[in-house]
């Protein structure tokens, strides 16, 4: 499998179908943190075509192994402008993130798996917005914390102590609702 580096530079050597493999590898990921944002799928997909368009169209120089968080800055700071554009209160939010299980699970391990899902989602939900989307960003999306820096535009040092702090506050929401044993 070729790396975002390689699909990217083969889409600004000419190639669209590099482009295309870069936005089935990526699209659905920016789609759920987007949808963060906006509380709504279509205003989401719409933001997440829109992020693609412009890098394709701007063709921007990225950085080696940067294209993903470069895609999600662009995103975000999409979806900024959105939210301010439509009044918004909430900034980021996990509600509706839920991705449609087609492997065959058990119905009983789904509905424990959503219940656990949405005691997750009600703590994160009481948190700091700023300190549940740099959880989200590393933990979820498995990004670095230069990463999830560049797309929140703090320093690396800041996403540890947004982290740190994230994870003392969830823990104790999580006490709340009666999870001993957040690990």
């Amino acid at each position: 499998m070729r790396s975002d580096d390689e699909l990217y530079s083969t889409f600004l050597a000419g190639d669209g179908t590099a482009y295309d493999e870069l936005m089935i590898r990526h699209g659905d990921d920016l789609l759920v943190y987007l949808n963060g944002y906006t509380h709504n799928f279509h205003d989401a997909e719409d933001l997440m075509i829109e992020a693609f368009a412009r890098i394709m169209v701007k063709k921007p120089s990225i950085g080696a192994g940067s294209f993903r968080a470069y895609l999600f800055r662009t995103g975000r700071n999409l979806a900024t402008r959105f939210h301010f554009r439509s009044h918004r209160a909430v900034i980021f939010s996990m509600d509706d993130l839920d991705r449609e299980i087609t492997d065959g699970t058990l119905p009983e391990q789904i509905a424990w798996d959503n219940e656990k899902a949405g005691i997750l989602n009600v703590c994160l939900e009481r948190i700091d917005p700023q300190l549940r989307e740099a959880l989200w960003l590393v933990y979820c999306e498995g990004m670095t914390y230069a990463q999830a820096a560049d797309i929140m535009g703090v320093s690396s040092r800041k996403i540890d102590k947004l982290l740190a702090k994230g994870k003392l506050l969830l823990k104790e929401e999580l006490g709340k609702e009666g999870v001993t044993n957040p690990y």
